[in-house]
C-alpha cells in the first residue's frame, strides 16, 4: 500500500508545531532521537525530517509528496508549488530593517545601499517591483549582525516578536508579507497518494476549525431567549433547551475566540447568566 510522504523541519518550533498537528488528527509517529525518516503505526504516512530549505526542492523533485513548511520558505524556493492549506501557526513577517539612527525610513531610501539577507530571490522581485535598485549580500545565519560590522545599510528577514531586531538595534521600514505554516504538495503526487493526503485535510480542517472556537453554554431567562439567541454567531443554530426553573432556558453554541470577549459582554447585556465556555478539541463539519 502506497505511504504518504510528509516532510517537517528537522528542528527548531516549526518540527514542534508540525508534530503537534499531526498528533492532534490522530497520527502516531515512531520517531527516535536523530531519525531522518520514520512510520506511523496507525496511517499510511512516513515523515521525513528535513532541513527546512532542503524541503521546496524535495517537493519538486517529488521526493516528497507534502510538506509542513513556512510560506517564506516557498516563496524564496518553490513559489510555484501549490498550498493545500493553511495552518494558522508559525506566523511571523518578511520584513527589511535598517539601525535605529538611519536615515532610511522607507523602502526608496534604501535605493542604491546594501541589503544584507537570507532570502535573496524574494527581495529581487520585490525590489523589481517596487522599482528599486540596490546591492545584495546573501548570507546564511545571523542576518541582523549584518550593518552593525559595516556588511549592509539594512537587512531583509523573518521578524516573529520583534525582539531580535530591538536587541540589534534596528527598526522595521517595510512589510514585504505576512507569512504562516503551511501544507505544500508536490506537482508529482500520484493518485493514490491524492487520497490519503484528502484525508489528512480532512482532519485538519477539523482541528483547525476547533482550535479557532470555544465551546458556550448560558442560561438565559425565557423572555429575553430571542435576543440572546440572535447574538450568537457560529453555528447553524444554538441548542436551547428547558431547564428546571420555570421560565428559563439553557443555551448551548460556538464562537469564534477571536470575537470571544466582545460577544460574551454582548450576552451579559441581553440578559444571560452562568456563561461556561470550553475549549473545542476538533470539529467535524
Amino acid at each position: 500500500m502506497s505511504k504518504l510522504r510528509i516532510a517537517v523541519q528537522k528542528s527548531g518550533r516549526l518540527n514542534e508545531d508540525s508534530m503537534r498537528i499531526l498528533k492532534d488528527i490522530g497520527i502516531s509517529i515512531d520517531n527516535g532521537k536523530d531519525q531522518l525518516k520514520a512510520l506511523a503505526r496507525n496511517f499510511p504516512v512516513e515523515v521525513f525530517y528535513l532541513r527546512n530549505g532542503d524541503i521546496p526542492q524535495y517537493l519538486k523533485d517529488g521526493v516528497v509528496d507534502v510538506a509542513i513548511i513556512g510560506e517564506n520558505v516557498l516563496i524564496e524556493k518553490g513559489d510555484d508549488i501549490k498550498i493545500a492549506e493553511r495552518l494558522g501557526f508559525s506566523k511571523c513577517k518578511v520584513s527589511i530593517a535598517v539601525p535605529k539612527d538611519s536615515t532610511a525610513n522607507s523602502l526608496k531610501d534604501l535605493s542604491g545601499k546594501r541589503i544584507a539577507t537570507s532570502y535573496p530571490e524574494t527581495v529581487k522581485k520585490f525590489l523589481k517591483k517596487q522599482n528599486i535598485e540596490a546591492q545584495l549580500h546573501i548570507i546564511n545565519g545571523s542576518v541582523e549582525i549584518a550593518p552593525n560590522i559595516g556588511l549592509a545599510d539594512g537587512i531583509c528577514d523573518i521578524v516573529s516578536s520583534g525582539s531580535t531586531l530591538f536587541k540589534n538595534g534596528l527598526k522595521e521600514i517595510e512589510v514585504l508579507f505576512k507569512s504562516e505554516a503551511v501544507l505544500a504538495v508536490s506537482p508529482k503526487l500520484d493518485e493514490d497518494r491524492k487520497a490519503i493526503l484528502e484525508t489528512i485535510i480532512f482532519r485538519i480542517k477539523s482541528v483547525l476549525k476547533g482550535r479557532r472556537s470555544k465551546y458556550i453554554l448560558l442560561n438565559a431567562p425565557n423572555d429575553k431567549l430571542q435576543d440572546i439567541v440572535n447574538a450568537l454567531p457560529g453555528m447553524k443554530s444554538p441548542t436551547v433547551l428547558p431547564l428546571a426553573q420555570e421560565g428559563w432556558s439553557s443555551v448551548h453554541s460556538v464562537i469564534d475566540k477571536n470575537e470571544f470577549w466582545e460577544v460574551i459582554d454582548d450576552l451579559k447585556a441581553k440578559g444571560a447568566e452562568g456563561i461556561l465556555v470550553c475549549p473545542i478539541e476538533k470539529m467535524v463539519l
